[in-house]
């Protein structure tokens, strides 16, 4: 049967050790993806609030629609949540830094936690406050294993593992594959992902645009068709002209996770949750 929630023990540990540790700090920084700000929250920021402030920062601006991100951070404002949104490629986190420094008690040095679902920029936001490279940086989700501390100017920064919901439904793991904030083979495969994308953004009268990236003309068809016309385009092909359906699959998945084919926001302030709208 295939698996449709990744939840590593090394997640499990890292929620045990961030809920053990949430006394001793003084704020929890929540890093979301601007693209899909309630579907890339983390299953501790709940539990957190309760205890200590949680602040919201909605990493990659640059790849979500600027309109909708302006959106976001109002609707997390309005909530009472401080938040953000930042580009942490080019590493500026002043304003984020400023807001720590206020709350830095005046006898001892300011404790933070950077939390989030993997691969949502958690160790780059570290390094930019911190002042140096001192936690492990990739694309590969998961990559930081364990919960340690980071001595930054006038704080200590403790960096997570990448921690998902494991009852979360099946449809919002799909969507954290099309940006790349969960691993595709253990929820279905690039084909079936795909699929899913295209016709998720058919609906959202955001499909033309994409194909429009690639030079593809628009066609109203089935998104298995339009798949096939993608591998077309791209490439995609093995011995005797036939698609490689998979392959097409991977290439738009990773165009689209990685925003080579334009800025696109998946979700709304008030969206249904997915899972409302889409088949088991």
């Amino acid at each position: 049967m295939t698996r449709t929630v990744w939840y590593p023990g090394h997640m499990a540990r890292g929620l045990r050790k961030l809920r053990e540790m949430a006394e001793k700090l003084d704020v929890l920084i929540e890093v979301r993806d601007a693209r899909a700000p309630m579907l890339t929250g983390s299953p501790f920021s709940e539990q957190a609030a309760r205890l200590r402030p949680v602040w919201i920062v909605l990493s990659k601006k640059d790849l979500a629609d600027e309109e909708a991100t302006a959106r976001w951070l109002s609707f997390f404002r309005d909530k009472g949540s401080m938040a953000w949104a930042v580009d942490l490629r080019k590493g500026s986190v002043e304003v984020l830094s400023r807001a720590a420094a206020k709350m830095r008690p005046p006898h001892r040095e300011l404790r933070l936690a950077v939390i989030g679902i993997p691969n949502v920029g958690k160790s780059m936001l570290l390094n930019a406050l911190i002042g140096k490279d001192s936690a492990p940086v990739g694309g590969i989700p998961g990559i930081t294993r364990g919960v340690s501390w980071y001595k930054g100017k006038g704080c200590l920064v403790v960096d997570s593992p990448g921690i998902v919901d494991p009852r979360s439904h099946r449809e919002v793991h799909r969507r954290l594959a099309w940006i790349g904030c969960t691993k595709t083979d253990v929820i279905g495969g690039y084909e079936d992902l795909a699929e899913g994308l295209v016709e998720f953004l058919s609906r959202s009268l955001m499909l033309e645009r994409v194909l429009e990236a690639w030079s593809i003309p628009y066609e109203e068809t089935s998104s298995a068709e339009t798949l096939q016309r993608i591998g077309v385009r791209l490439g995609c092909l093995v011995k005797g002209g036939e698609v490689n359906r998979d392959l097409a699959g991977r290439r738009l998945i990773e165009a689209f996770s990685t925003g080579k084919l334009g800025r696109y926001t998946l979700e709304q302030p008030g969206d249904k949750p997915a899972w409302e709208n889409e088949p088991c």
